[in-house]
């Protein structure tokens, strides 16, 4: 990855942030050297810049992930979080899924999760995988939600 590519990303985030009175520092570092995190240090502004259920989180990385695409920054992942918000949240929630995977295998009846973005869809298949349950994402669009099965 280029550190061009890194140090666009990063100044074009620090330029969103300063559009609304925010001058800091976003750390950006590259995770298997194909996504650029960006980490936005925890302000004043963490719950505007967070959103509703991190949808500002989600818009921002979809502007900076665009801006990308037009400059010829093409195959690169973005990823970007406040005050590691996404990583509190990831780990909510894959507690939260090792105790629904203790109760499918207790039951052993599957249980449909309620629709949830692709990130969290992602760290839900992979905690079912830790905690020997298996996955299926069913349902399309903003519908699409996963069902926990017990291992056969």
């Amino acid at each position: 990855m280029s550190e061009e590519a890194v140090q666009f990303a990063k100044k074009y985030v620090e330029d969103i942030l300063s559009f609304f009175g925010l001058n800091t520092d976003v750390e950006a570092t590259v995770n298997d050297d194909i996504i650029i995190e960006l980490q936005i240090p925890s302000t004043h502004m963490n719950g505007f810049l967070i959103g509703q259920h991190g949808d500002v989180l989600r818009s921002m990385q979809f502007l900076v992930t665009s801006a990308m695409i037009a400059k010829g920054f093409e195959n690169h992942r973005v990823n970007v979080d406040v005050a590691e918000y996404k990583k509190q949240r990831a780990d909510r929630l894959a507690a939260q899924v090792t105790d629904w995977a203790e109760a499918v295998k207790a039951s052993g009846e599957p249980h449909e999760l309620k629709p949830m973005n692709a990130a969290d869809r992602r760290v839900v298949h992979h905690a079912a995988a830790e905690a020997g349950i298996a996955t299926e994402s069913v349902g399309e669009g903003r519908e699409r939600h996963i069902v926990l099965k017990p291992a056969s």
